[in-house]
């Protein structure tokens, strides 16, 4: 059900994974400058792709595609944002080990559904203005209001859906993981609390939390970003 890009040659393989509505440029962020080969996921209902089928939109499900995507491109190493940071952290309750190097950029929820303020807020994103008034002032953006305005309203069914999901049961599973896990949060972002963020790190064995005072880091602090995975990639 997903379709992916390769981008870069050679070892490690990471695996990215978008959040909800990224854009193709904002699905490519945290791949730029990670050495090795890059596989950029593109979820169903997103770009070229032909839409979910029914009963799609829930992290089980998503989990399953990723894992599989990751399997056939012998993926070592995993990156995701919101909604891919959800997918891989369920992945990685289910199998510790399957992978050596996780990145979690944004966590949206952990083991319990979003509050029904998020909720309202997350609803409101398919607005261009709503989204407007989220972004930081004074950088050149092009047209990613529209386009991810676009995206959202392709994903109403999604959004439903997923605001009352969660990726884990219990986070006792996540103390099992293998691989170093950095956990990247911002401060102020809404839709993706910063406690959320602290509470993944906390939850997996060899978590490390990494806060944004930016309610958009990838926008705000994107060098910054980079750089921590670069490192991160190399240790």
């Amino acid at each position: 059900m997903v379709s992916w890009q390769a981008y870069g040659s050679g070892a490690p393989v990471t695996i990215v994974v978008p959040g909800l509505g990224a854009t193709p440029g904002e699905a490519r962020i945290p791949a730029s400058g990670l050495p090795g080969t890059r596989i950029v996921l593109t979820l169903p209902s997103h770009g070229d792709e032909p839409d979910a089928p029914e009963g799609y939109w829930n992290y089980r499900t998503i989990a399953d595609d990723v894992l599989k995507a990751a399997d056939e491109v012998k993926a070592q190493k995993a990156i995701g944002v919101s909604l891919g940071a959800g997918a891989l952290t369920r992945i990685a309750a289910e199998h510790p080990d399957r992978f050596d190097r996780i990145a979690l950029l944004l966590p949206a929820v952990l083991d319990q559904p979003r509050s029904a303020e998020v909720r309202s807020v997350l609803r409101e994103q398919t607005s261009e203005d709503e989204i407007a008034r989220t972004l930081p002032d004074g950088y050149a953006l092009g047209d990613y209001v529209q386009a991810r305005a676009r995206a959202l309203r392709r994903l109403t069914t999604a959004i439903d859906r997923l605001s009352a999901e969660f990726p884990v049961a219990d986070r006792e599973a996540l103390r099992h993981v293998t691989a170093p896990t950095l956990v990247i949060g911002a401060v102020g972002d809404p839709l993706h609390p910063a406690e959320i963020a602290e509470a993944t790190a906390a939850a997996f064995g060899k978590g490390e939390l990494e806060l944004f005072d930016s309610p958009a880091p990838m926008i705000t602090h994107r060098a910054q970003l980079r750089e921590l995975l670069q490192v991160a990639w190399r240790t």
